[in-house]
């Protein structure tokens, strides 16, 4: 079930937050349990039979965390159990995500033909897998206190963030989901979450989706494109990706909002930063939090060589490039952002300065032609549009001219994404007058009216 539909925004969202205050009135833990079967026929809408998969790694990471807990409790060694914990996650989505990926490059090897499994990749796989290892680490780590079955697996499943984030965290949401003052409805709560799916949903449908016509085109080209046509493609590709996945972060956290639990916040203006560094703290906010926490600093971080520091950066952005999927594509942009990340710390260090204009412009370039990897089916495609965007082909501009739509969306999207202030702290400041009543409305009805062709969201396929 999609966001942006008819079945979900219509129906089962008030029917959702509707019984979670009904349920609320007979106690706290009902509404609890609600709200874990809403999420669990949410998930099942796409496909029933992989609702037994995600109950099975539910009730595993339940069992070891709190086995963790109690022997961590008790002084007892338990690194042996978080090793088993934490491969169980990575060989479910080793397996459903990058088996296919792994036998095709050691077919390639060994120069035979590769078996291919017929293995569909679980949406939302790669969410719940990062936060349940998450919190087997806290576990191991005492830094998480045992929680009940009903509350683990709302924190796991909870539908907001199931499908594409933000990555939760167990400390930010277990008091939450416990708090009896979230229990009653708050209409001020209320206003302001709609106002965020309204927000969410009109990035999506009325500015992500224009533009993913041009960039598609271009991108599924038969034939090679020119300088103006890529440069236009991954421009709007860069705006689109900002959007979409902004939109959902926006609708995810409007819709928890509504239900008065707080979602992390997963961006915050990241295209009008100076430097990579600074892109990167403020673009899904939530992974590059997972990527330090348990990759980063657990690898040694900072504390040891300046060369070690540029492997441990490098190693785990080139896991996080994987982790986004099983194509070579993605794993050397990741590669990429790590070496980029790696220049601008031995920039600052260095104690070199640039004018902030020229700072935003290099890091706007950089983002946008890390964006063609990203983007991009495969190397052959990446590559091809390199050539186009450096003039390898020559000058030649856009072919024919793209629709005034697509110039005024991009033009649009453009400005948006220079705001200082992101879509929740905007709302968060409002005050709810009738005009803001009033747009919050027509926004809302605007994004509904534009639901007759629905398209999945851009994380839904990592």
């Amino acid at each position: 079930m999609l966001f942006n539909s008819f079945e979900f925004l219509l129906a089962f969202l008030p029917v959702v937050v509707a019984g979670y205050f009904a349920f609320n009135r007979i106690s706290g833990r009902w509404g609890n349990a609600w709200l874990v079967a809403a999420s669990l026929f949410f998930y099942a809408w796409w496909r029933a039979e992989y609702l037994a998969l995600l109950a099975a790694s539910i009730a595993v990471n339940f069992i070891v965390g709190r086995t963790l807990m109690r022997r961590a409790a008790q002084g007892m060694p338990d690194r042996a159990i978080l090793v088993g914990g934490i491969a169980f996650n990575l060989l479910l989505l080793g397996y459903f995500k990058y088996a296919n990926f792994f036998m095709e490059n050691l077919a390639a090897l060994a120069g035979t033909a590769a078996p291919h499994l017929d293995v569909i990749l679980p949406i939302g796989i790669s969410f719940f897998t990062f936060t349940q290892i998450a919190f087997l680490v806290d576990a191991h780590q005492r830094k998480a206190a045992e929680p009940d079955p009903v509350s683990y697996s709302l924190f796991v499943t909870y539908f907001p963030h199931l499908l594409a984030g933000p990555i939760l965290h167990h400390r930010e949401m277990m008091p939450q989901f416990a708090d009896a003052t979230n229990k009653r409805i708050d209409w001020d709560h209320v206003a302001r979450g709609l106002a965020l799916v309204a927000i969410g949903l009109g990035k999506k449908v009325l500015i992500a989706d224009p533009l993913a016509i041009q960039s598609n085109e271009m991108f599924a080209s038969p034939v090679p494109i020119t300088f103006g046509d890529a440069w236009l493609a991954i421009l709007c590709f860069t705006m689109q990706i900002y959007f979409d996945f902004s939109g959902y972060t926006d609708m995810a956290l409007g819709m928890a909002r509504m239900m008065n639990i707080r979602l992390p916040e997963n961006f915050d203006s990241p295209y009008r930063r100076r430097n990579l560094q600074e892109f990167w703290r403020h673009w899904h906010m939530t992974l590059t939090r997972f990527l330090r926490d348990y990759i980063y600093i657990p690898l040694g971080g900072n504390r040891r060589s300046e060369t070690y520091t540029a492997f441990a950066i490098v190693l785990t952005f080139l896991l996080g490039g994987l982790w986004h999927g099983a194509n070579w594509t993605f794993v050397l942009w990741g590669l990429l952002n790590g070496v980029g990340l790696v220049l601008v710390r031995l920039w600052s260090r260095a104690g070199l300065r640039l004018p902030a204009i020229v700072a935003w412009a290099i890091t706007f370039f950089f983002v946008n032609m890390a964006w063609v990897l990203f983007r991009a089916p495969d190397l052959a495609t990446a590559t091809s549009f390199y050539a186009a965007l450096f003039g390898g082909r020559g000058f030649t501009p856009i072919r024919g001219s793209p629709p005034m739509y697509t110039v005024a969306t991009l033009a649009l999207a453009s400005v948006i994404a220079m705001l200082p202030r992101n879509s929740a702290r905007i709302v968060n400041e409002m005050s709810f007058g009738w005009p803001v009543q009033a747009a919050t409305a027509l926004l809302l009805a605007a994004g509904i009216l534009s639901l007759a062709n629905p398209t999945e969201f851009l994380y839904f396929n990592f």
